[in-house]
């Protein structure tokens, strides 16, 4: 199969969007801003999807759902939330549609229909919930309060990229409610924590842990916690975030408890999100000009057998060996596919696997029988070797193990490399238009100077390190003190 795709190195944005429409995982639909997610891409979701489930399972949340639709003077009780997403909401005003008098076989907004209370379609749903969180919460006894809820949101936005930034995405929303301020911010350092564990150990993304500075939190939140990645353009992607709401969205939905005793108090919250934009940063970190390079964990077909033949004699002889071999892998829990189709030839295959950025591929014809051997090829090296078929499905899963860490080692080493120390303006802007990646300086702690910095170069604090050692040094924007460095990158 000819794969056509853009070089990296010329155009990145070219080489990403061919991407992920040429390897199916999703197109643009009839909607503006909206996506498909094809079959292949909603299966890495998935087992996103699970793998997250079990997490936050595992940490005593549990799964609820809650309404796409939020009355317009819930919306706005919280009023920096409110103001945050104005611009990006779609609005429900009428509830039913009739036959256009004027266009025969057109339908019109019946003006008798008008809504009594517009309907905001979420951008996020911690009005509706703590909304409803006052109706649950009377006592301290009835904290805390830990519910995940996997759901679509819309946020409409005007300039979109496929999983990156849709009107429309799927995302899981978590948000807790606990007696103290100290136990939601354990919670919000926990659930933080969590993405962190789930990016460099399913993703094979190594992330940066930090807090946001007031300019770059969510609207509403007293801090805001994130993971930050290094995509291969030296650009960086926000995957994940976790929020300290303390009680602002508790005293403006006036969810109170009564105390051990009896005293009325506000009820803490937090809440925090990743979205399909993870898919995104997974093609981003480790994909290559030839196509997907996917981490094991998360590759919906972890091993695709190819087998050579002539005629159906020969395909029978292939897989009356190769079946117990893909039994035994299936039992080891390996994801296999043994293509047998005879309607593409074995190199269009072994081209449209590549694309799809299967981790191990097997070949194995006649002349591999009389061997008992098979060709195995990873993926993420392009080696191939010849193996035996004895402990084949063994050698494998060790493999396997091999390729999800050498996928993440490169990633991390990308970053290293990729990170610069800073201590004057001037050689910021140099690296940042040169090199790129992220950039480790100091900052005066103002907002004014962070919006300078943007206005001036694109580029934003992406995060306070959780990690970061105090050092005491000069802004490099206003040469006024500063206690430790920052990290700043132009971004998605």
């Amino acid at each position: 199969m000819s794969k056509g795709l853009p070089k990296r190195s010329e155009d990145y944005s070219a080489w990403y969007n061919e991407l992920v429409k040429k390897a199916d995982l999703a197109e643009n639909s009839s909607v503006r801003g909206c996506m498909v997610i094809k079959p292949y891409g909603f299966s890495i979701w998935e087992k996103m999807q699970a793998a997250l489930d079990k997490m936050f399972k595992d940490t005593g949340h549990s799964n609820a759902y809650f309404p796409i639709f939020v009355p317009k003077h819930l919306f706005e009780a919280e009023e920096k939330n409110a103001e945050g997403f104005a611009k990006e909401c779609a609005v429900v005003t009428h509830y039913r549609l009739k036959a256009d008098p004027d266009k025969k076989g057109k339908l019109m907004v019946d003006p008798e229909a008008k809504l009594e209370e517009e309907l905001v379609i979420r951008p996020t749903s911690e009005a509706v919930i703590w909304s409803t969180y006052k109706n649950w919460i009377q006592s301290y006894r009835d904290l805390p309060i830990l519910v995940n809820q996997w759901a679509n949101v819309v946020r409409w936005e005007m300039r979109t990229r496929l999983f990156l930034r849709t009107a429309e995405f799927l995302w899981q929303e978590g948000h807790t409610a606990h007696a103290t301020a100290a136990e939601a911010v354990a919670e919000t350092r926990q659930m933080l924590e969590v993405y962190a564990t789930f990016a460099e150990e399913f993703i094979a993304l190594p992330v940066i842990r930090g807090v946001k500075t007031p300019n770059e939190r969510f609207a509403g939140a007293e801090d805001t916690y994130c993971i930050e990645a290094l995509m291969q353009d030296g650009k960086a992607l926000q995957a994940g975030t976790s929020h300290f709401l303390g009680q602002n969205f508790a005293k403006a939905f006036d969810v109170q408890f009564a105390g051990k005793e009896g005293k009325l108090e506000y009820v803490w919250g937090t809440s925090w999100g990743v979205s399909t934009r993870l898919i995104g940063a997974l093609i981003m970190a480790h994909s290559d000009d030839e196509g997907l390079v996917l981490p094991p964990k998360l590759a919906p077909i972890q091993v695709v057998i190819v087998p050579i033949f002539r005629n159906e004699d020969q395909l029978n002889a292939v897989s009356a060996k190769i079946e117990p071999l893909v039994k035994e892998l299936r039992a080891k829990g390996i994801s296999v596919k043994f293509d047998t189709r005879d309607t593409q030839t074995p190199g269009w295959k072994f081209a449209e696997y590549e694309l799809k950025g299967v981790p191990v591929r097997l070949a194995v014809g006649p002349r591999d029988l009389d061997n008992n051997t098979v060709e195995l090829a990873r993926r993420d090296t392009k080696e191939k070797k010849v193996y035996s078929l004895d402990n084949l499905a063994g050698h494998i899963e060790t493999l396997l193990e091999d390729i999800q860490r050498s996928i993440y080692q490169k990633a991390l080493t990308f970053r290293q490399a990729n990170t610069t120390q800073v201590d004057d303006y001037a050689t910021f802007r140099e690296v940042l238009d040169g090199k790129g990646g992220f950039i480790a300086a100091h900052w005066d702690g103002t907002p004014e100077t962070e919006e300078k910095i943007k206005d001036e170069t694109k580029a934003t604090i992406r995060c306070i390190p959780l990690d970061a050692p105090e050092e005491a040094g000069q802004c490099i924007y206003t040469g006024k003190p500063s206690s430790r460095r920052v990290i700043f990158a132009r971004a998605y």
